[in-house]
């Protein structure tokens, strides 16, 4: 069964929604009211603190651990400085997606990375040829993301290190109320924030630190719910609703390479050998059959058929990940959206889609499938560029 994050003792206080769920094996906040829609707001408007506990994280130390994980992802992390971080995933040997990450680099020969499931057997694996150790530090971290306008103002009240100078994707050693701990500039909602990393045993001090520094700014906690609202917006893929990790695919159709979910800005062809290279190359040069979009669905078509039947339209009241077809305008199957939502910012019915690369040009006006009264129809929706929302904040 599911077990407390370090932060447990004041998240559960203020859940009056009892709204749970499980998250890589721990209890993790839907929503702390009965709609998640404040926690949102407080996301765009001020600030919203998120138990980001259940994360895997992995510590790889060792005079080889740079030209170890260039070798287990697709970019040459070699480059990467003192204090940065980057985003990316790792394939399998036929360039299919195993997962996707950050990784921070902490120290000379000292990285974090992060992903979505268990990768230490992988990491392992690999490493053996490498003078490396990695820890599976994911029962020891405790980590809070905070994400919002406010975001930074917040900080600059509770931590010693120059938050005006930590630059987007940027890492820093610091001390918070007297804890030692990590303030990246990173999130899952593609706004202005930042991810705070301490021990488990200072979880509960760093929580009441931040609650109290973000009573002015208009802090609120925020749970998952809201979280997922916010990353559709930014265009985030998710493992397990966007695409699924390469180890756990029944069908080769079910698998996808970072080409083809719209990553090919990660990877770096051109280097020593890495760990899905030669497949990667070959889908560079002759193209990928599948690309992933944004798609704008009408609104007004949406209206149009519930009208149908004398009702008003009905949405989900936050993300949907059940997956939708979508058609080109002569009614064929050419994908499906794998995840959506109304977004209240933008005012638009959103989601991200694979679809056949003939149709992913933006500007190409496709059919989703939209179900009203047990009975299904389609409605235009248009593929737009992503990410959907891009405040200049985020990177300012």
């Amino acid at each position: 069964m599911p077990i407390p994050t370090p932060f447990h003792s004041r998240t559960s206080k203020l859940c009056y929604s009892n709204h749970w769920k499980a998250w890589a094996g721990y209890y993790t906040v839907c929503s702390y009211g009965i709609s998640h829609e404040p926690e949102y707001l407080a996301i765009r408007h001020a600030a919203g603190l998120i138990d980001v506990t259940p994360l895997f994280k992995y510590e790889i130390h060792g005079p080889d651990a740079a030209e170890f994980l260039a070798r287990a992802t697709v970019k040459d992390v070699r480059r990467l400085k003192l204090g940065r971080v980057t985003y990316l995933v790792w394939c399998d040997d036929e360039g299919k997606v195993v997962d996707d990450g950050t990784l921070s680099c902490l120290d000379e020969g000292y990285f974090r990375l992060t992903a979505a499931e268990p990768m230490l057997s992988w990491l392992d694996r690999l490493s053996h040829s490498y003078d490396v150790r990695i820890e599976d530090s994911s029962d020891r971290i405790a980590v809070l993301s905070l994400q919002g306008p406010t975001s930074r103002d917040i900080l600059k009240q509770a931590v010693d290190a120059d938050m005006d100078a930590l630059r987007f994707f940027g890492v820093v050693r610091c001390r918070i109320d007297g804890i030692d701990g990590w303030v990246s500039r990173t999130g899952y909602t593609g706004d202005l924030g930042y991810e705070i990393w301490v021990g488990n045993d200072d979880a509960e001090r760093l929580y009441d630190t931040l609650m109290a520094a973000g009573a002015p700014y208009g802090i609120r906690a925020a749970g998952l719910d809201a979280m997922d609202v916010t990353r559709i917006e930014a265009g985030f893929i998710m493992n397990g609703v966007d695409y699924f990790s390469a180890h756990h695919c029944l069908t080769e159709e079910r698998k996808t390479s970072p080409y083809e979910l719209g990553l090919g800005w990660t990877v770096q062809l051109d280097r020593e050998p890495f760990v899905g290279q030669t497949a990667l190359k070959k889908e560079k040069e002759q193209g990928s059959e599948r690309l992933f979009v944004g798609l704008d669905i009408d609104w007004a078509e949406v209206e149009a058929v519930f009208d149908l039947y004398g009702l008003p339209p009905e949405l989900p009241g936050s993300a949907w990940r059940d997956g939708r077809p979508v058609y080109d305008e002569n009614g064929q199957w050419i994908g499906q959206a794998t995840s959506g939502v109304w977004s209240p910012t933008l005012k638009q019915n959103l989601a991200l889609a694979q679809v056949e690369a003939p149709f992913a040009k933006v500007g190409t006006r496709l059919r989703i499938e939209v179900t009203a009264e047990y009975r299904r129809h389609q409605v235009t929706a248009t593929v737009v560029e992503t990410p959907f929302f891009n405040p200049p904040r985020k990177r300012s």
